[in-house]
């Protein structure tokens, strides 16, 4: 009998998913940028507690730990909606990552407007960790793609 799915031609390179388990260069890129944005934080929630709670007390405590979580939502979503599409179509990835940035923009203006009227932290402190952290995420974003060997083709296994 004949098979309804067409010979692929021979002269036509078909595209090459890569088998589960393995890893493309494209995500050892996303996976160092996820890692040193959560050093980042990890460090900056240490010295944003700690210098909040010399500036401002435990409002300013509450100011960085605020501000941290802020700035892992905003710079953590892209990163990880990057790393899980990696391997679907240009499209799918970028329909995700669109849909996470809305959400996380959507987030943050929420968690912002709960806080607006609330002084159990300082503002100024959470303004200042939020600032570093999103910068900080965004240059080490930055820098894993610049450093990053992703060849413009992968090649078949």
């Amino acid at each position: 009998m004949t098979d309804p799915t067409p010979a692929p031609d021979a002269g036509t390179p078909q595209p090459s998913t890569p088998k589960p388990g393995t890893s493309t260069a494209a995500e050892a890129v996303f996976r160092s940028a996820l890692r040193d944005t959560l050093l980042l934080l990890g460090a900056l929630t240490v010295l944003g507690v700690g210098i909040g709670a010399l500036v401002a007390g435990m409002p300013g405590v509450w100011g960085a730990l605020i501000g941290v979580g802020l700035a892992l939502v905003f710079s953590g979503t892209t990163v990880v909606t990057m790393l899980l599409t990696v391997h679907s179509s240009p499209q799918k990835m970028a329909a995700v990552v669109m849909g996470a940035w809305l959400g996380k923009v959507v987030v943050v203006i929420v968690v912002l407007a709960l806080l607006r009227d609330l002084t159990f932290y300082s503002k100024g402190v959470l303004a200042a960790v939020l600032a570093v952290g999103v910068l900080g995420s965004a240059y080490l974003d930055y820098r894993a793609v610049s450093r990053g060997r992703v060849p413009y083709v992968e090649p078949s296994s």
